[in-house]
């Protein structure tokens, strides 16, 4: 820990004064990111990192499993950030990002020991439907290729759940927020992206275009509806 914490002096030292000038710019100015990233809370996954952000790049939200609880009235800590980045910086696009040997998604997979952490296995409970839908398609599936799967699932899971907040439902009808499904394969350095026309996960390449769950178009059925009228 004494070497992690040796790390601050680090920044005080070298890293800050390097970018004293963009430091400064935010504190003045405030921040203003593009992108919200809901990742997992895994110390191998690090958003910044993966995205090779800048300090006021990207709004960062992680937890255990990369969940994203449906919308409802009672108070918590994703929910309140989805809508403060939304509503309040103005995002227009949000990252639900897995990872390969999630210990989280392990767990939906085998709750065994699960009993001692009441508080964990509630908050799985939001991702119920990844294990199920696993379970019952792909009963074949064991060991690490089961756990990808549900990882995989889970992503899907938790981007419909995301699409259950009123900013966000509110966003993607106006056309301004796009949703995005990320899958990092910690082992091969690679990171998949969700198609949402196929519903396939491939690999993101500079050459390709970037694969998205959820393209930002303006939904016109109103429009429709009162030419119809």
């Amino acid at each position: 820990m004494n070497e992690l914490i040796g790390r601050v002096f680090h920044f005080e030292k070298s890293i800050f004064p390097a970018s004293s000038e963009l430091f400064g710019k935010l504190a003045t100015h405030g921040q203003s990111p593009k992108a919200l990233m809901i990742s997992c809370a895994d110390s191998r996954i690090v958003p910044e990192q993966i995205m090779q952000a800048q300090p006021g790049d990207l709004f960062v939200c992680r937890n255990a499993g990369n969940i994203v609880p449906t919308y409802s009235t009672h108070n918590g800590g994703v929910t309140s950030t989805v809508e403060y980045a939304v509503v309040a910086l103005g995002v227009s696009d949000i990252i639900v990002c897995g990872h390969s040997d999630c210990g989280a998604m392990k767990a939906l997979a085998d709750p065994t020991g699960l009993e001692a952490m009441p508080n964990v296995a509630g908050w799985l409970r939001n991702g119920a439907a990844a294990e199920h839908i696993v379970s019952t398609c792909h009963p074949e599936l064991t060991g690490s290729e089961r756990v990808r799967a549900i990882t995989l699932e889970n992503i899907i899971a938790q981007i419909a759940h995301l699409r259950t907040h009123p900013s966000v439902a509110a966003g993607i009808a106006r056309g301004e927020i796009t949703l995005h499904g990320w899958f990092v394969d910690i082992h091969a350095g690679q990171v998949l992206g969700l198609d949402g026309e196929t519903g396939e996960f491939v690999a993101l390449r500079e050459d390709r275009e970037l694969p998205v769950a959820l393209r930002a178009k303006a939904r016109i059925a109103t429009e429709l509806a009162e030419a119809a009228e």
